[in-house]
């Protein structure tokens, strides 16, 4: 897959996230290198208990379109995290 395929995707796979999180928890791409991507999350979501459910549940929404990955790296900031995942797997 090229990575104009794999940005559409991520874009698809933001906005479904976005639809049923937001405002809680929103989404953002910061970037796209190559198998990497990074997304600000930010949002009055609960930073104790269940912080990284809400990375994860990105994980689930990109495989939802096709597209396996894993959060590689979070990086706590003020309003939430940058959290960079790696796509292992390309869907269709």
């Amino acid at each position: 897959m090229n990575e104009k395929s794999l940005e559409k995707i991520v874009g698809e796979a933001i906005k479904e996230y976005n639809r049923y999180r937001s405002p809680e928890a929103t989404a953002e791409l910061v970037s796209m290198d190559g198998k990497f991507l990074k997304i600000v999350f930010t949002g009055p979501y609960c930073r104790t208990c269940g912080f990284y459910d809400y990375f994860e549940d990105f994980v689930y929404v990109l495989e939802d379109f096709g597209t396996k990955s894993q959060i590689d790296e979070v990086e706590e900031t003020d309003d939430g995290a940058i959290v960079t995942f790696l796509i292992t797997e390309e869907g269709v």
